[in-house]
C-alpha cells in the first residue's frame, strides 16, 4: 500500500504547503503575541470597569516600556549566546549615580524630598551619567567573558551584587527622592497625542534595535557568535570585540532604562528591581529568541 504524503505535490514536482503550515509560517514567533493579546480582550470583557479601563492599560504600558527597554539588551545578549542577570542592579546603580549627580547639579542638598528646579541640561547631563555608568558595567562584563573567559552566568552574577553594593555605598542604604520637576512631568508622565512619552521612547528603541539586529553587520555578528563562536572567528569576525559591544550595548541600555526609571517613579528604587533579569529573560525567551543563542 502506498502511504499518501500529507503534502500534495504541486505540478513541478514540489511538495505543496498545507494551510496550517502556510499560517504556521506567517504567524511564525508571533503566537504569543496573539495570545496574550487574547487574555487582553479576556480579562477587558470580564473586568472592564477595572482591567479594561484607559488609566490601567495606560499603566500597564508604562510599566511594561521599562522592561521592554531592558529586555532589548537582554535580547542581544542572548542571541550571541550569553546571559545578563545584572541588568537590574546596573539599571539601579545607574539611576543612583544619575539622581546624584542631577542632584548636585541643580544645587540641591542630598536629604531633599521631592523635585527639584534642575533645566533640560541638569537632565541631559544626567543621561550621560546613566549610559555611561551603565556602559561601564557592560563593558566590564565583556572583557571578562571574552579576555578572560569566564562564564557569562558567573560574571554577570557577581557584578549583580557589585553593582548593588556600589549603589549601596553611595546612598547609604537611602534612596534619592529628589530629582527635576522636568523629568517627572515631561517625561514620566509627559504624553504626546495622548501616548505617554515612556512608551513612545521604548517603542522607538525597539524599533532601532530591531533594524540594527536584522539590517545591520553588527545584527549579523550577533547571530553568528550565537550559532558558532569558533566559526565565526574562523570567519573573520573579531569574536572578542564583539562580545564586549554587546555587553556594552546591554549595560547602556540599563542606563536608559534608569532615566526612564527615576522619571517614572521620581526617585531611584535600590530595592525594586531584584526581579528584573528573570522577567527580560523571561520576556526574551517568549519573544522568540533561543536561549542557546544564534
Amino acid at each position: 500500500m502506498i502511504r499518501l504524503n500529507a503534502k500534495a505535490a504541486g505540478g513541478d514536482g514540489t511538495e505543496r504547503e498545507t494551510g496550517a503550515e502556510r499560517l504556521s509560517r506567517l504567524i511564525g514567533g508571533g503566537w504569543i503575541f496573539l495570545l496574550l493579546f487574547g487574555l487582553i480582550v479576556i480579562f477587558s470583557v470580564m473586568r472592564p470597569e477595572q482591567f479594561g479601563s484607559s488609566y490601567n492599560l495606560t499603566m500597564l504600558a508604562v510599566n511594561a516600556a521599562i522592561l521592554l527597554v531592558l529586555s532589548i539588551g537582554q535580547t542581544f545578549v542572548i542571541a550571541s549566546a550569553g546571559i545578563d542577570l545584572s541588568v537590574g542592579a546596573v539599571l539601579v546603580f545607574s539611576s543612583v549615580t544619575s539622581a546624584q549627580v542631577m542632584l548636585w547639579l541643580s544645587g540641591t542638598p542630598g536629604g531633599t524630598y521631592g523635585t527639584t528646579d534642575g533645566g533640560w541640561g541638569v537632565i541631559g547631563a544626567g543621561l550621560v551619567v546613566a549610559l555611561v555608568s551603565g556602559a561601564g558595567w557592560g563593558a566590564l562584563n565583556g572583557f571578562l567573558v571574552a579576555f578572560a573567559r569566564i562564564p557569562p552566568l558567573i560574571v554577570t552574577l557577581g557584578s549583580l551584587g557589585m553593582a548593588l553594593g556600589f549603589a549601596q555605598i553611595l546612598t547609604g542604604g537611602v534612596d534619592v527622592r529628589a530629582v527635576p520637576e522636568l523629568l517627572v512631568s515631561e517625561i514620566g508622565a509627559g504624553t504626546i497625542a495622548g501616548v505617554p512619552v515612556l512608551v513612545i521612547i521604548a517603542v522607538i528603541v525597539t524599533i532601532v534595535a530591531a533594524i540594527v539586529l536584522h539590517l545591520t553587520r553588527f545584527g549579523l555578528h550577533v547571530f553568528a557568535v550565537g550559532s558558532n563562536a569558533e566559526a565565526s572567528r574562523r570567519s573573520g569576525i573579531r569574536l572578542r570585540s564583539r562580545i564586549v559591544q554587546i555587553y556594552v550595548l546591554s549595560g547602556a541600555l540599563a542606563g536608559l532604562a534608569a532615566m526612564m526609571s527615576i522619571a517614572r517613579f521620581s526617585t531611584t528604587t535600590i530595592g525594586g528591581h531584584a526581579m528584573d533579569n528573570l522577567s527580560t529573560i523571561s520576556a526574551v525567551v517568549l519573544g522568540g529568541t533561543s536561549l542557546f543563542g544564534g
